[in-house]
């Protein structure tokens, strides 16, 4: 426009930086410091595409056209009885949930122990405080754009999440997106394709012709379609359902490909496009749970966004689309809502939906409400299963009956886990007895292939499903060679192909969560049950610890979502011992793993140590928490952008009659002078505190004029308090001054990197002489003259130490 416009943008610019410094707005920044002269032209390029001669244009409008009837019509997970799936355009019911991009992390395998840029779920980051780490809620539209961690327009990005969390589905919204040309028109062609389909071709292959298999109708136009790769993006959907490792680790040799016509296995293929030696500066997106991803090479990835599932409004909308009554969403809303575990369990979609299914029958024909709730991922599945067995009862079989189907199905289940395959043809249902019926409707689903109409493979509704079944068989029908060679292959497994299983597995030994289904199908086997509760009391808890390794932080979580799941609160009181330490630092928790440690500390008598910094907890996660942190000794709470609303839940952990918190950091979170007039009123009520800790929090005169009344009081017992950077200035000092005078317990008080000056000098100079129990004051980057610090400095002696 003109100057004027392009001064008074960057003033705004910087007025919300140094008011709200969030994440997305370092990463806008940094886009246009860093590409400013070229977003004009991408951004009309993503808009309106590239120029294509008619023929190529023709060839494009077809394939766009394709990929819309592929991903544009998705099937709805049938309702138990229908033979066939509710058809639901994906663009009118869609719920996006959020997606998180990193900005800075160091990730470490079991081989190399140095700081690696590659794959990791935001789960298994180890945030670099160095850096400054921050992380980027984005949209699905922005994942080839300017990423701030590799400092490019990204060419490779890996989209990570856990099971049922919404990966595929939202890649097939990318790809509707861009075939109805509302995003990315700068790719001239898409091609997608699923691990779990290129787990069937067994021979080598060019990526010719697996493109040619997959799209036929491009097979004549082919060579024209590859010249120009910059034009170009593959999609590959579900890294961890391959059968082969792609092979990414550092030092690993394998010949790539350097040509389309190069015949190669797949996985190969795919290595090749991701490392550029194939179609150099075409762009690649892949998906994976978290657990596959210790496998990849640093660099391989320029951008890593996971899916951190839905918030409470996307949860709230997907109920209101999936009951399509106002008045029966909301009703059935607010009963999950009561329910807090169900309510944090719905942050996955898939379980959203199952939860939805359940709850069904109950809200739309008035039965009144289920009882129990589930409290465990494991007991939400078996409310499926019961579900589907008392609503189905055109075709239900007998218990025994049903019994062995179920057997069948788990067998079949069991196998394709072990094996890595989820896609099964005919043959394999024969070999386990699988009669599939619209009885199995709710567990399986036909998948007719594009090619050939009369070919028919099966798949289970989703993987976790699966899971569920390949553990229930265990329990079911029990036979002690496989079960033991089962569990011999989820105990060495590093990659955590077997961590859902093991969580059912653990999870169906608790009497509470089996006796639904063993109203339907009979007793389980209590040989499993023991097994299964002998290997968890095997564990032994320091051994689990690995403090610094990220991955061993995840995979203690994995431990206590065990531990969660089993709902055996002695089993767990005696793995953890007494006064338990507990480090999570640098691992992002989402609510859901809070809802698992707040159990476990449920189950403790006491915890010595809490360290939860830069786990970015927000609202809901130390919602879930609350009840159980008055038993902690030493809490940790550092950088996790807490915000005033959360201050209520840390008072009422204070405020416990059995309160055991002696030291409290509550440091480089957001919170200001609003809350600490709640947090005033704890710290009087409390007889425990001994340290605590505000540093970087936006208290200002205003909360320190609350806190005061806490420090002048006689019953004060607080002998270290940490105020650093939390915007003092000089007319809080003589109030400071006034409370501390006539405190006797204070002995380390840090002001450092305040706005406190020369004005204020007296007061500071009262303060040093009168606080009677004082032995060390930080005063460091204030904006004290030299003078002034030579001074206060002078006040120095015997018993107390001054430092700037």
């Amino acid at each position: 426009m003109n100057q004027a416009a392009g001064l008074g943008l960057w003033e705004c610019l910087f007025a919300l930086q140094s008011r709200w410094a969030h994440p997305n707005l370092h990463g806008m920044l940094e886009e246009i410091i860093q590409n400013g002269q070229n977003l004009l032209e991408e951004n009309l390029l993503n808009e309106n595409g590239h120029t294509l001669d008619a023929e190529l244009k023709a060839c494009q409008v077809e394939h766009k056209a394709k990929l819309c009837d592929l991903v544009g019509m998705m099937k709805e997970n049938k309702t138990p009885g229908k033979s066939e799936g509710q058809m639901f355009p994906i663009s009118n019911r869609y719920v996006e949930p959020k997606v998180i991009s990193d900005r800075h992390f160091k990730k470490q395998t079991h081989q190399e122990h140095e700081a690696l840029a590659a794959a990791g779920e935001l789960n298994e980051y180890r945030l670099q405080r160095r850096l400054k780490s921050e992380l980027e809620r984005i949209a699905p539209d922005r994942l080839f754009r300017w990423c701030f961690r590799s400092r490019r327009l990204p060419l490779s990005v890996m989209v990570s999440g856990v099971a049922g969390v919404g990966k595929t589905t939202l890649v097939q919204k990318f790809i509707f997106d861009w075939a109805t040309g509302k995003h990315y028109q700068k790719f001239a062609f898409v091609f997608f394709f699923k691990f779990r389909d290129l787990n069937t071709i067994t021979e080598k292959r060019s990526l010719e012709s697996l493109i040619c298999q997959t799209y036929p109708h491009l097979q004549d136009k082919l060579p024209r379609v590859l010249e120009d790769p910059k034009k170009l993006l593959f999609i590959f959907d579900g890294l961890d359902e391959s059968k082969t490792d792609l092979k990414l680790r550092r030092g690993e040799a394998h010949e790539l490909c350097m040509n389309p016509g190069d015949v190669k296995p797949v996985t190969v293929i795919v290595a090749s496009l991701l490392k550029q030696t194939l179609l150099e500066g075409c762009s690649v997106l892949l998906t994976s749970r978290p657990s596959k991803l210790i496998s990849l090479e640093a660099g391989v990835f320029h951008r890593v966004a996971s899916i951190v599932g839905f918030l409470s409004k996307e949860r709230e909308r997907y109920f209101s689309m999936f009951f399509g009554d106002e008045r029966v969403s909301r009703e059935a809303f607010a009963y999950v809502r009561d329910s807090q575990v169900l309510y944090t369990l719905c942050y996955n979609p898939s379980y959203c939906w199952i939860t939805c299914m359940a709850l069904k029958p109950c809200f739309i024909a008035r039965a009144g409400r289920p009882q129990p709730t589930p409290k465990t991922v494991t007991q939400l599945f078996v409310s499926y299963v019961t579900h589907i067995m008392a609503n189905h009862t055109q075709e239900r079989p007998e218990p025994q009956g049903m019994r062995d189907t179920l057997i069948s199905v788990g067998w079949l289940a069991e196998y394709g886990i072990t094996n890595h395959i989820l896609v099964f043809d005919l043959k394999y249902l024969q070999d386990f007895n699988v009669e599939f019926s619209p009885f199995l409707t709710g567990f399986l689903v036909e998948n007719p292939q594009t090619n050939d109409s009369s070919q028919v493979t099966y798949s289970f509704l989703h993987l976790t499903i699966q899971e569920f079944f390949a553990a229930l068989v265990h329990y079911l029908d029990y036979k002690e060679d496989k079960f033991r060679d089962t569990m011999a292959k989820a105990r060495s497994c590093k990659e955590g192909d077997y961590e859902i299983f093991s969580r059912f597995l653990a999870g169906l030994s608790h009497p509470a969560t089996k006796m639904p289904l063993e109203k339907y199908v009979g007793k389980f086997s209590a040989e499993v049950s023991r097994k299964v509760i002998g290997w968890l009391s095997e564990m032994t808890y320091e051994e689990l610890q690995s403090p610094e390794e990220p991955e061993g932080k995840r995979r203690l979580m994995n431990v206590f979502n065990l531990f969660f799941e089993s709902q055996n609160s002695q089993l767990v009181h005696d793995v953890m011992g007494k006064a338990a330490h507990m480090d999570f630092s640098d691992l992002y928790l989402m609510p859901v793993d809070c809802t698992v440690l707040a159990y476990v500390l449920s189950c403790c008598e006491e915890i010595q140590c809490l360290t939860l910094d830069s786990c970015f907890i927000q609202n809901e996660g130390l919602e879930r928490l609350r009840p159980e942190l008055h038993k902690v000794r030493e809490l940790s709470l550092l950088e996790n952008d807490l915000k005033d609303p959360t201050m209520k839940d840390i008072c009422k952990a204070l405020k416990h009659q059995n309160c055991r918190l002696e030291a409290l950091s509550l440091g480089n979170n957001a919170f200001t002078e609003q809350c600490c007039e709640e947090l005033a009123s704890a710290l009087v009520e409390n007889q425990t505190l001994l340290s605590l800790d505000l540093k970087k929090n936006k208290l200002r005169i205003g909360g320190l004029s609350y806190l005061s009344r806490v420090f002048e009081s006689p019953e004060c017992k607080i002998r270290k308090l940490g105020l650093q950077g939390t915007g003092l200035s000089d007319e809080s000092c003589g109030r400071l001054c006034s409370a501390l005078s006539q405190n006797s317990t204070l002995r380390h008080l840090n002001l450092s990197a305040n706005i406190f000056t020369d004005r204020c000098a007296e007061d500071m100079h009262l303060l040093i002489l009168t606080s009677p129990s004082l032995t060390e004051i930080r005063l460091g980057l204030n904006d004290f003259s030299p003078e002034v610090e030579k001074q206060l400095k002078s006040l120095q002696r015997d018993g107390l130490d001054i430092h700037f």
